[in-house]
């Protein structure tokens, strides 16, 4: 008897939102596998984190769960003592320890110039939300897609909370201890840097790393190919897992 495929739901980060995953998309749907993109609210980590584990709910079956940046964080949240999730993927994504910030990681290593591409405002709810600049969107996110699809890119993209970026992961026992990880990201990555990317698969016992070259932090739509590719091998892993205990 062959296994359930596997639902993917993706999880956009920052400066980025729901339509980032089209290419993406695009390639799992050619295999027949269903895909999801959430709408991640980046208010705040256990917030976000909250809405995702919603739609994992109103999901029957297994499912891959995906983040982009600091969906990473929402990912190893929202997936902790799950048991519907049974692998990971860590797409240019953070991959936090119990009580790490997106800010903290991000400054744990040198390379990234985020900081000084960005702008602030308030919000009413309080405290400030940053974007990221739309005449350095281009170079900062996306340096390896064309100017017109950054600029399109800039003008959609949602900011974040400062909240969101300075909360600590929660959770006591972060999901990749539990659940298997792949992880995929570029060596051209201006906001989180590639050092950081590295060290994280590491700490999670990465199932499979593919470090992309020339790649930028925008990879799922610079490079959806690759990305599908390591998406498909933690459904693959699901299934076969499942095999052999049959």
């Amino acid at each position: 008897m062959t296994a359930q495929k596997p639902t993917i739901v993706l999880v956009h980060g920052a400066f980025a939102e729901s339509s980032s995953w089209n290419g993406v998309i695009a390639q799992l749907q050619q295999h027949d596998v269903r895909a999801i993109a959430v709408a991640n609210p980046l208010r705040s980590l256990a917030g976000d984190a909250a809405y995702v584990r919603d739609v994992l709910a109103s999901i029957e079956g297994p499912v891959v769960l995906v983040g982009h940046s600091y969906g990473g964080l929402v990912i190893t949240e929202a997936a902790a003592g799950s048991e519907a999730v049974v692998g990971l993927v860590y797409v240019a994504a953070f991959v936090p320890e119990t009580g790490q910030s997106a800010f903290e990681l991000s400054n744990s290593a040198p390379g990234g110039t985020l900081g000084d591409a960005l702008t602030a405002y308030p919000v009413s709810s309080g405290g400030d939300e940053f974007a990221i600049r739309p005449e350095l969107f281009h170079h900062q996110f996306a340096a390896d897609v064309s100017p017109e699809v950054a600029a399109l890119m800039a003008a959609t993209q949602r900011p974040v909370t400062q909240a969101a970026l300075s909360e600590g992961l929660p959770t006591d026992r972060p999901a990749w201890r539990d659940i298997p990880s792949w992880h995929v990201f570029g060596d051209q990555d201006l906001n989180i840097p590639v050092a950081v990317h590295r060290a994280g698969a590491e700490r999670a016992g990465s199932r499979g790393i593919l470090e992309v070259a020339g790649a930028s932090h925008a990879i799922a739509v610079s490079q959806p190919a690759a990305v599908a590719a390591t998406i498909a091998e933690a459904g693959k892993g699901y299934v076969a897992s499942q095999e052999i205990a049959a």
